[in-house]
């Protein structure tokens, strides 16, 4: 059925997907797609006006003006001319305004330079530069080097070997290393070829607009065949292209649908602490005005009642005086004007040109600009900066954010043997330090010259021939996505999407097993001087659920191998029973590298029958061409496969501190903020690196580790470590027992409490999953964190680390976006 005949299906189903074609505008139309505009500003020229006097009235203040102008409209109750209000709250409106606009202004700026970007696209068999804003779905659009890329669009071809392109995500997710994505075949011949690529009609139904970065699915129908998309075929906007002269991509979503402005949010009306709190103070003074003009106004009514009434023929009243009671109500909405300088609206002209003052000095600060890139601080509004001031605690990732995200291979156990330290005559365990004698690999001609190696044995090992070491190097060659580049003979450089991956590839290649390049379908291997050519048969990818990778290849002897790596405690799970003794041996080892502070990872294989595997790729195939619950078909399938492995080792990478974190850490200590990290290492090594930066400190009274798998096994693992820390607390009359006795409805605010010394808290992986709310806690903002579990609201540091394979929710993303 063509993507026509399925179009009003698709509507009556009420399916939430999209359909596109290729090359066809009048088609694509019919869907009525946003075009490539986008839009960041909070203002126009219509709505400017009543849209800031919504937002500034808003501020009690300008409100009780507002009030007070139209009391001063009413001859009966005015003491005061009207002008007398107006001017003093247009003053403070405009200034108020005129900043608003200005920081709009540079909104319209930014959004105009980007919409008016050039880019070239596809029309009528020519290459023609247009405007991105005039970019629709199912255009064709050439993006070239050092080029920003356009609209989140399906890769088509490029000008690299096998349609690879090297994009930088820094914008999306703050990572500076190459991404390689790579056109499906079928399109990729198409190459630079004008008449092909006009000529290309390719039907694609994928998932709705949604701010998911990392995942994407759909299938592409082109000739009567169908082809699975997933996000490694995705250029999203947002990326930049690199080392890529050029590529051709199929727009798929455009401007507001795109995935960098889904996750962008609405901009939206921030008021700061300083802003309720003045709303709180308004509302005081306000009500002591009323309070006083009450009382005045109650004396004048007694006084008129009694002395006024007869003084008439020299005070008379007016004719809509009535009687006292009625000169009382009146004179109370005198007073109320007489006295309105109680209220103090200068405050926020004050508040906002300390604000803009403020601003001005942070871009001025001398400490905070950084000379290697020649760039100062920049304060991008003026309106939350002095909550800088009030900030209590920091979520921070630990890979790239306290770590310089530079991985090298430092140590290894292969088949129960330890590799990576060096020892002296007495058998005593050295030091490296740069006098140490590195491994020679001058026989191996495509060794790396910056890779370092200290342990002799290892090599040994590997020129001896001992199977176990070559299978162990051989699988760290084949079992990876890195990406090669040989534009000199002899000179490999590899670009990996995670520099794990590229410190293991790098050391297999210097043990020589050298990985030379790749198609979709093949991986060339040099295997200790002789090339090979391994037939890919599937890549099962790793992700933050399943927490290990495999691919299945084919051996130049026509063998069926599955080769994995992944964390130890889920391999551990899926190892063959043989296995036991050399996993117990293995584990030893792992946490030796983890008490070093090291990333840790287990390798395994497994030899697959024929019939078995031939079985099970047609499931896979079958899982991965579903529109529906794609992951979860692909994940189960993946299960079948990836059981009785045979272990292999383990591998040891070190990733070192940035500069200046402890002593920035330090800092923030001195400052009473508090610390929060979340990494996915094992305990041992979270608890090191806790250390190393300084989260942790030897001088703290206690380090309480949560490990519970159930809710109440975790509860009382925090009472009981709230306990030590305030033994106060285990009284009835304590607020946060009460509250967990009574379980109310309503959301309990916790008082803050200060604990009788320093604490540090490591939380399980699998404790976050067992308890529900603390799986929230780890996610969300520290006052929905104490609503939902008051036991925690007091510790200094918290350091949370998730090795448990069922914790799907524990993303970094989500976590950055959280404090973004």
């Amino acid at each position: 059925m063509s993507l026509f005949e399925s179009q009003s299906e698709d509507r009556q189903s009420g399916e939430q997907g999209r359909c596109l074609q290729a090359n066809n505008r009048e088609f694509n139309t019919l869907f009525e797609y946003p075009n490539n505009t986008i839009k960041t500003s909070k203002y126009n020229v219509f709505n400017f006006l009543p849209l800031n006097l919504f937002e500034q009235f808003q501020r009690l203040a300008n409100a009780y003006f507002l009030i007070l102008l139209f009391l001063q409209l009413i001859p009966q109750i005015s003491s005061l001319a009207w002008y007398t209000t107006v001017i003093p709250l247009m003053v403070v409106l405009s200034i108020t305004a005129v900043k608003d606009a200005i920081d709009d202004l540079k909104r319209h700026q930014n959004d105009n330079q980007v919409n008016n970007r050039s880019v070239l696209v596809l029309m009528n068999g020519r290459m023609k530069e247009d405007k991105w804003m005039n970019i629709q779905v199912g255009d064709i659009v050439k993006v070239e080097n050092n080029q920003p890329v356009t609209a989140d669009m399906l890769l088509l071809s490029s000008s690299e070997p096998y349609s690879l392109a090297y994009i930088e995500t820094a914008e999306l997710d703050g990572e500076t290393n190459l991404k390689v994505k790579q056109a499906i075949s079928v399109t990729s011949d198409m190459e630079d070829n004008l008449k092909l690529l006009s000529a290309f009609d390719g039907e694609v139904r994928c998932e709705s607009p949604n701010n998911k970065l990392d995942k994407f699915t759909g299938t592409l129908t082109y000739k009567g065949k169908n082809y699975i998309l997933d996000h490694d075929k995705l250029l999203l906007r947002g990326c930049i292209i690199r080392n890529t002269d050029w590529c051709y991509g199929l727009v798929i979503y455009t401007g507001p649908d795109t995935k960098l402005m889904q996750n962008c949010g609405k901009s939206t009306f921030k008021r700061t602490h300083i802003d309720h709190l003045m709303n709180v103070l308004v509302v005081w003074i306000f009500l002591f005005l009323g309070s006083m003009c009450f009382i005045l106004a109650i004396g004048h009514g007694i006084w008129e009642n009694k002395k006024g009434y007869y003084f008439q023929n020299f005070l008379p009243w007016k004719e809509y005086v009535s009687s006292s009671v009625v000169s009382a109500i009146l004179i109370f909405w005198s007073y109320f004007i007489i006295l309105n300088t109680m209220v103090p609206i200068s405050l926020y002209v004050s508040v906002e040109i300390i604000r803009l003052g403020n601003s001005y000095y942070i871009n001025w600060d001398r400490k905070m600009f950084y000379a290697p890139k020649n760039t100062a601080a920049q304060a991008r509004t003026t309106t939350l900066n002095e909550e800088l001031g009030q900030v209590k605690y920091v979520f921070s990732d630990k890979t790239g954010t306290l770590t310089q995200n530079i991985m090298v291979f430092k140590k290894c156990s292969i088949n129960g043997t330890f590799y990576g330290d060096i020892y002296d005559k007495n058998g005593q365990r050295l030091e490296v330090s740069e006098k140490t004698e590195k491994v020679d690999f001058s026989y191996n001609k495509l060794a790396d010259p910056k890779f370092s190696f200290y342990d002799q044995t290892l090599v040994e090992a590997v020129k001896t021939g001992d199977g176990w070491v070559h299978l162990f190097f051989l699988s760290l060659s084949l079992c990876h996505t890195v990406m090669s580049e040989e534009k000199v003979e002899g000179k490999l450089v590899y670009q990996a999407q995670s520099p794990d991956e590229g410190a293991l590839v790098t050391a297999a290649r210097n043990f020589g097993f050298v990985f030379r390049s790749r198609t979709s379908e093949t991986i060339m291997v040099v295997e200790m001087g002789e090339t090979k050519v391994y037939q890919l048969l599937a890549i099962l990818d790793f992700n933050n659920v399943r927490k290990r990778m495999s691919v299945i290849v084919r051996t130049p002897e026509g063998r069926v191998m599955l080769f994995c790596k992944g964390a130890d405690t889920i391999l551990c799970q899926r190892l063959h029973p043989s296995c036991r003794s050399l996993g117990d041996v293995t584990m030893e080892h792992l946490d030796d590298f983890a008490i070093e502070g090291l990333r840790t990872l287990m390798v395994a294989y497994r030899e697959l029958d024929n019939a078995f595997f031939q079985a099970w790729s047609k499931k896979h195939s079958e899982a991965c061409l579903s529109l529906e619950n794609r992951e979860n078909k692909i994940s189960n399938v993946c299960e079948e496969i990836e059981k009785d492995l045979m272990l292999l080792g383990a591998t040891a990478i070190e990733d070192k501190l940035q500069d200046g974190v402890p002593e920035t850490i330090i800092t923030l200590n001195k400052a009473k903020i508090k610390m929060w990290v979340l990494t996915g290492d094992k305990q041992e090594t979270a608890v090191n690196i806790a250390y190393a930066c300084n989260i942790f400190e030897d001088e703290m009274d206690e380090m309480f580790i949560v490990e519970g798998k159930d809710d109440e096994t975790i509860r009382q693992e925090l009472r009981s470590a709230r306990a030590k820390m305030k033994p106060e607390s285990l009284l009835e009359s304590d607020p946060v027992n009460t509250y967990l006795t009574t379980k109310p409805k309503m959301p309990f605010k916790i008082p803050e409490e200060v604990p009788n010394g320093n604490y540090g808290l490591v939380i399980n992986g699998y404790s976050l999953v067992g308890n529900k709310e603390l799986q929230l806690c780890s996610l969300l903002p520290r006052n929905f964190f104490l609503r939902s579990n008051p036991l925690l609201g007091n510790f200094k540091t918290l350091f949370l680390f998730h090795e448990s394979p069922y914790s799907p929710s524990l993303q970094v993303p989500l976590l950055d976006r959280h404090l973004a």
